[in-house]
């Protein structure tokens, strides 16, 4: 499938679609819960789809509905999987569901697409595990999936890098159903606001925890609760995409479904944009882009919202002077190398951008039509769909399927708003 996009204007008013991050939870959460769950207004994505398949696997039952899930959980004492768990494109589901896996004293098997099995370490999770006396091994012994996990995990005391906060994450759910206390040490750890959201669900499940600066955690285990009721919030990481879009063409619009409350990482995005010039006004529920924004480049250290990265390197392009983005260096382990490819993609569309070990430097530019490809990552796709219109003539994206991963209606939502821009298969 690919996006044929003309320069032009946007307008108009956009119901950002829900978090990933938080239906993964959510999901997740359910089927450690006791009795019925009903998640309301979750992400119909691979992703959603991926970790309820795997949730079924471990005996969920789960009932699906066009504005909620309905799952029955199965409580902390899981039993073995039914079969091997698919992960899909899913990093969330290989890292979270691999932690879980830990608990159960039979062998678990998971896979995944060939980002999972290539791009996406986890190497650190089976580490930590191991130190735990779980025997946690990638099959290929390279540190990628497909990986084996055989429990059961009782508690203890284990260490880990904390650059990727999905290993970190997945320890701290299964060491609150563990049988005994467990101590995690995190070496350099990052993207914090990520722990922060998983954290949450924590404190919202009132799972008890010590948290020590991010460097260690103190977990008592033996958890348990009910199933709950939850309705899932915006996405701060797809609200950029129609938020860059209006900054890029100079476009007035209001996004809305926004719960500026949440605890989301990607949040700081808003306060990035607003450094750099951005002609925002924010309420309760909503962001209003207005005209006018003149951009002018800053130095940005984005590991808190390292999901980022593509858009603000399609901004840099449209502000003046000169932008550098720093601490990303994650960013070249997610769906694709993400630094290596928004500088490559841009550098066909005419950007005057500098790959770094650790991120980018983009300078003004202007920007012409290309054919370009998006790597299969959905932020790459919708990231060159923005930079698209505010090019000049027309641009082609080869391989945007992958915007489903976390938008799957980016496309008619762009064209509700005017954007001139046309699916093929």
């Amino acid at each position: 499938m690919k996006f044929i996009i003309q320069p032009s204007k946007i307008s108009g008013n956009l119901e950002i679609p829900p978090s990933k991050s938080h239906s993964l939870r959510a999901i997740l959460f359910a089927l450690l819960g006791e009795g019925k769950t009903t998640i309301h207004k979750y992400l119909q994505s691979p992703d959603a789809i991926a970790m309820i398949e795997a949730i079924k696997l471990f005996g969920a039952e789960v009932e699906m509905f066009p504005d909620r899930l309905e799952i029955q959980g199965v409580g902390p004492e899981l039993g073995p999987p039914e079969d091997v768990i698919d992960s899909g494109n899913s990093g969330q589901v290989l890292r979270f569901m691999g932690a879980l896996a830990a608990l159960v004293p039979s062998y678990t098997v998971i896979t995944g697409d060939h980002s999972i099995r290539h791009n996406r370490p986890v190497k650190p999770l089976l580490s930590a595990l191991s130190q735990l006396g779980v025997f946690a091994e990638s099959m290929r012994l390279d540190g990628y999936a497909p990986i084996i996990i055989k429990g059961p995990m009782r508690g203890g005391t284990t260490s880990l890098h904390g650059g990727d906060s999905q290993p970190v994450s997945g320890l701290i759910i299964a060491s609150a159903f563990a049988k005994k206390t467990t101590e995690i040490c995190v070496h350099h750890p990052g993207e914090k606001p990520w722990i922060d959201l998983t954290l949450h669900w924590l404190d919202f499940l009132k799972i008890p925890y010590k948290n020590y600066r991010y460097e260690r955690y103190r977990i008592p285990g033996n958890s348990h609760y009910k199933g709950f009721n939850y309705t899932v919030p915006a996405d701060f990481s797809s609200l950029a995409f129609p938020l860059a879009a209006a900054l890029v063409t100079q476009s007035e619009v209001t996004l809305e479904n926004i719960d500026m409350e949440d605890v989301q990482g990607d949040k700081k995005l808003l306060e990035a944009l607003f450094e750099m010039g951005a002609n925002l006004s924010t309420e309760k529920r909503s962001i209003h882009v207005k005209k006018g924004s003149a951009l002018k480049g800053k130095k940005l250290d984005i590991n808190d919202y390292i999901d980022a990265i593509t858009i603000l390197a399609v901004l840099g392009c449209f502000a003046e002077g000169e932008t550098e983005i720093c601490n990303a260096a994650i960013a070249r382990k997610k769906e694709s190398d993400r630094i290596h490819a928004i500088t490559t993609e841009l550098k066909k569309m005419g950007a005057d951008i500098e790959e770094k070990k650790e991120g980018l430097i983009v300078r003004h530019s202007k920007l012409k039509g290309a054919h370009l490809e998006s790597y299969h990552d959905h932020r790459i796709a919708m990231s060159l769909s923005v930079a698209a219109l505010g090019a000049e003539g027309e641009s082609t994206i080869h391989g945007v399927e992958c915007t489903h991963k976390t938008y799957p209606t980016f496309a008619q939502d762009l064209q509700k708003l005017g954007a001139n821009i046309k699916v093929e298969s």
